[in-house]
């Protein structure tokens, strides 16, 4: 899992992506779940970015977002 940004800056992209995308965080989370299954990171923020038109950095986010939430899922 690559991140190139702070972890502030990481909760303020999230903070943000409501207002920028009109769409939630979880919305997002489903649409990387359904989407084309790539395996690595980079992938998955390029399919969001040109599938979506979002910006890289909003992009890259939802994917590291995604990638703790899922991970989180599997130790519960």
């Amino acid at each position: 899992m690559s991140m190139h940004h702070s972890d502030q800056t990481h909760r303020n992209l999230l903070a943000r992506i409501p207002t920028v995308t009109g769409r939630g965080l979880a919305d997002w989370c489903r649409e990387v779940d359904a989407g084309p299954g790539l395996a690595r990171f980079e992938d998955r923020v390029n399919w969001l970015r040109y599938e979506f038109n979002l910006p890289h950095s909003y992009a890259s986010a939802i994917v590291h977002e995604h990638d703790l939430r899922r991970a989180a899922r599997s130790f519960a």
